[in-house]
């Protein structure tokens, strides 16, 4: 069979299938659930995956890795992984699919995510004659908290895995589009808090006691220093302090002040340099204010960073569905986000985006994590396929 018959063949399947794809996807928009509570939507995937008759393992309460084994023999190990949680948002959309419980929403395209991956595991599952190798399907929990591609690289599940893949559906490029850029996409996460303990007194006789909110006040205001003094220009970089808890009347010298703040950076050495500042600059304000300080951080996400070789393959595949004047190789870096950097610190691999705008359709054009986000559903064609043909592509290779 040559390649433009298998190509055409796999389309073929494709259009065949997204009739399923769509349905998965509107039943998983239907039955949101919030991070590490995902129990009736892996209860799903797995039953998805048992029909397939493909084997695989629980990890955590809520995530599962299936396995697709190549007929032809050993060889190379690919991981495709889709995020599977909800966000703890009204959908606000008129939709006969609209979210049926109160306040959880897919709406960041995570069911899209999911319903993709499995329609391309029921491709590659009837083409598992063609290839050498392993695919490993991830459905991942917890991705807008954080903490659920750790889950999977903590368990042992990457162990072995020669590269990773995986793709997120995105409202601000039109359908009939796919983005492959290679280098840094996405920022890492860090959520620090800082506790502030000073001394309580009268606001009358303030010499009598350590004012931990005028400490907190000055933390919050030196922070800024680090991006203005101590990175480079060139260099993106947000500190940024989102809260301030301090005080318990207006004539008491607050003993107690909370702060609450981000890091995002693109590089693995400039996230550790900007924590390690934010550390430094805290204790040492506080100490001229005779406080002192706790410092504590959630590491959330690594900046997610596309090898350039998987990159450019993905950006290779993606022609062959879309047309290579329809694919992207570079777009502006985003603050956002996304814990399948996790993976991409165990083997390399590529996070590509695939359109799902349509120019014609403004309910399509809502941004992701708002109350009225939405697809078009076309989408998820392209994602189906994206994930087969960049397997099949690297294990054939």
């Amino acid at each position: 069979m040559t390649n433009v018959q298998t190509n055409v063949s796999i389309r073929e399947e494709v259009a065949a299938g997204a009739k399923k794809v769509i349905e998965l996807r509107r039943h998983f928009h239907q039955h949101p659930e919030p991070s590490l509570k995902e129990y009736e939507t892996i209860k799903r995937i797995k039953q998805e995956l048992e029909q397939l008759n493909i084997p695989y393992e629980s990890v955590g309460e809520t995530g599962a890795i299936g396995t697709i084994k190549g007929k032809k023999g050993p060889g190379k190990t690919i991981l495709l992984r889709a995020d599977i949680d909800a966000l703890e948002l009204e959908d606000a959309k008129d939709k006969p699919y609209k979210s049926k419980y109160a306040g959880l929403h897919h709406a960041c395209g995570h069911d899209g995510h999911t319903a993709a991956l499995l329609g391309a595991a029921k491709i590659l599952k009837a083409r598992e004659n063609e290839f050498a190798g392993t695919i490993k399907l991830a459905f991942q929990q917890a991705e807008e908290i954080g903490a659920g591609a750790r889950q999977f690289v903590q368990g042992g599940f990457v162990q072995g895995v020669d590269q990773v893949f995986g793709l997120h559906l995105d409202s601000s490029v039109p359908v009939g589009q796919i983005l492959s850029v290679p280098g840094a996409t996405n920022a890492s996460c860090d959520i620090f808090t800082i506790q502030v303990h000073g001394k309580s007194a009268h606001v009358g006789r303030p010499h009598e006691g350590v004012d931990a909110l005028l400490a907190a006040a000055a933390i919050t205001v030196e922070l800024q220093s680090i991006v203005g003094r101590e990175v480079s220009p060139l260099d993106n970089v947000v500190v940024a302090i989102g809260k301030l808890n301090a005080g318990t009347r207006y004539n008491i010298v607050a003993n107690h002040a909370v702060l609450e703040g981000t890091v995002r950076t693109f590089s693995h050495e400039t996230r550790r340099f900007v924590l390690e500042a934010v550390e430094r600059i805290a204790r040492d304000v506080a100490n001229s204010h005779r406080c002192t300080v706790e410092f504590e951080n959630y590491d959330a996400a690594a900046p997610l960073i596309n090898e350039a070789e998987p990159a450019a393959r993905a950006a290779k595949v993606a022609a062959e569905i879309v047309g290579e004047d329809n694919v992207r190789t570079t777009n502006p870096k985003s603050m956002g986000a996304d814990d399948f950097a996790d993976f991409l610190a165990e083997a390399p691999g590529v996070y590509a985006r695939v359109g799902t705008r349509n120019l014609n359709n403004p309910d399509t054009w809502y941004g992701h994590h708002h109350e009225n986000f939405d697809i078009d559903e076309g989408g998820l064609a392209h994602a189906t396929e994206l994930h087969v043909r960049y397997a099949l592509d690297y294990l054939n290779e």
